[in-house]
Parts: structure tokens; sequence; C-alpha cells
């Protein structure tokens, strides 16, 4: 064995003696096994709440200002999508209203000058039936007049129904405007909610289609870890149960926590549970969150996929172990 093969060795063999010390050291922090009665422990690995940013419309992508890893706050514009269509869509709507109020104007005008015939024709209607019992005029000159009163009714309630119109086609030709103006702002994509982005999956120029996805925001404000208990444990578990959980990568941390969830039916299920080893084979999922106020002073937690051991305490009387006892920052 030459030198240089024997110092390589023993450099792996050191590294390896490091590694089982640390792992024993991490092993005596706590053991699961030793827990007092009154609490139950699982493995887990740390998850949160992804919102996803969507385009509502499809379009050109014209802008993204955020990369991955990006803190976001609330209302914070993440993206923009391109809008020369919809504004050009929004000026020719502009136009349709002003041309629809030009039509409600014509039929008011018209109203005023189909009142005034009416006016006109009554008065000749009055004269013609004094002048007819005089015997100054015919019958069929009465009748003329009295028809020329009916048709200039008629043509009021014409008038007034194309005034009808053309108020409802200046509301129609407003919606139409802010219906443009409402996809012009949804084409500004906004943050909804503070936090991180997780993924940025879209690029300046791509044309995306309705509901087209640009980034996935990390909510670091609602982290928590999947469980699986058996049957004999999830029974005993309260919705909002104290917990606490230790990540694997700062074992010397002690994060509190509460039981958010326990799942209404079991997620491993024999196809026929008959015997008793069966039944104990049924797993239930639980949800375990992180507290928020402890996240808020602990940004560096808010990531996902990290693995650890969650502990529950079933009984409300129980005593934490020292181990477990949540340290206050000072």
């Amino acid at each position: 064995m030459n030198t240089h093969t024997w110092k390589t060795k023993s450099r792996l063999i050191g590294i390896a003696a490091i590694g089982i010390a640390v792992l024993a050291s991490l092993l005596t922090l706590i053991k699961p096994t030793e827990l007092p009665e009154g609490f139950v422990f699982a493995n887990g690995r740390t998850e949160s709440t992804e919102v996803d940013i969507t385009a509502k419309f499809g379009g050109r992508l014209e802008q993204v200002s955020v990369k991955e890893g990006d803190q976001v706050e609330l209302g914070q514009i993440l993206a923009r999508i391109e809008t020369r269509e919809l504004e050009a869509q929004l000026r020719r709507a502009e136009a349709e209203v002003r041309r629809t109020e030009q039509e409600k104007f014509f039929a008011v005008a018209v109203i005023a000058q189909r009142k005034s015939e009416l006016s006109l024709s009554r008065k000749d209607m009055e004269r013609s039936k004094g002048l007819y019992e005089n015997d100054s005029i015919s019958l069929e000159q009465l009748q003329r007049d009295e028809t020329a009163v009916e048709t200039a009714k008629a043509t009021l309630a014409a008038a007034q129904a194309q005034l009808s119109n053309a108020e409802a086609a200046i509301e129609a030709a407003i919606a139409n405007t802010e219906l443009i103006k409402t996809q012009i702002d949804d084409s500004v994509l906004r943050a909804p909610i503070g936090g991180r982005v997780l993924y940025r999956l879209a690029e300046p120029g791509e044309v995306l289609p309705g509901g087209g996805k640009v980034l996935t925001i990390l909510d670091p404000m609602d982290i928590y870890m999947t469980l699986f208990l058996p049957t004999h444990e999830a029974a005993r578990v309260a919705i909002g149960a104290e917990a606490r959980v230790v990540l694997d990568g700062i074992p010397e941390m002690v994060i509190p926590a509460h039981v958010s969830y326990v799942a209404p039916r079991a997620q491993f299920t024999p196809k026929e549970v008959e015997t008793r080893t069966e039944r104990e084979k049924l797993m239930f999922r639980l949800k375990v969150q992180l507290d928020a106020d402890f996240l808020k002073t602990h940004t560096a937690l808010a990531k996902t996929g990290i693995p650890g051991v969650a502990y529950i305490r079933l009984d409300a009387d129980a005593v934490w172990p020292e181990l477990l006892i949540v340290v206050e920052d000072e």
C-alpha cells in the first residue's frame, strides 16, 4: 500500500468517525422511544401553501419583475401581460359610447318634435269639431284631423322607444368599456399574499393561454408537516393539540406547533379489515402547523421539504420533556 492510498483511507475513516459521532450526539439529544406517557411522535417533511400566479386571459407575457427566491409583498406587481390589443379595443368601445350618446340626443330631439306635432294635431282636431258642429266642414275633414292625432301619438311612441333603445345601447357600450378596462387591469399580475417566489415558470415573450402559470409563491406563514399515525395513536389526537417540531438540519431548535388537521378516514386500508392485526395497519394523516408568530421571527425556516420529527401531546396535563421545551430568543 503506497503512502497516498494510506492517507486517503485514513482521511475517509476520520470523516466516518466524525459522522458517527455527530449522529450519536443527535440521537442522544432526544430519543423518541424514551418519551413519557401522553406523547406520540412521527417523521415528516415541512410543506407550505403554494399560490400560483396565473394569467386570467391569454396574451404575450411582457414583463416578469421578480426572480426565484425573491421576497414579495402583498399587492406587489410581479408581471405584466401585453395590452396593446386591449387598449385598441378600449378606444373603439369608448367611441361606441360617444356614438350611442349622440343617438340619445337625437332621440330626445325627435321626441320634442313629435310632442309638438301631437299638440298641433290636437288643436286642429278641436277646431274641426267646432266647425263640423256648425256644418262648416265635412265629416271627412274631421276624421282626417282625428287620424292625424292618432298618427302623431304613434310617432311619439316610436320616438320614445328609440330613446329607450339609445339609453340601453349606452349602458351596453359603457359595460363593454368597463369589461375591457377590467381585462387591462387583470393583465397586471399582483401578489395575492406576501411570500417568497418558489418557481418562475414563464419568461417575457412567451404567449400564455388563459390560466397559464407565470410564478408560484410560497406562503412563509403557512408551514406545516404532514404525518401518519396508526389508529390507536391517531384516535387520541385532538384538533388543536399542542405539538413540537424538531428539524433534522437544526436539532437544537424546538419549534412550537399545533395539530391543525386529522383525516376523517384511514389513508392505508387493507381490502378487508377482519382481524385486529389488520386494523392496526390503518394509518391516519395529520397536519402539524408551525406557529406563525415563531415563523415571523425565524424567516429562515420558511422552506419546504426539510425532514424532521413532530411530537404531539395527547394529554393536556402531560409535561413536556426538558429537551422539547421551546426556548424564547433573547
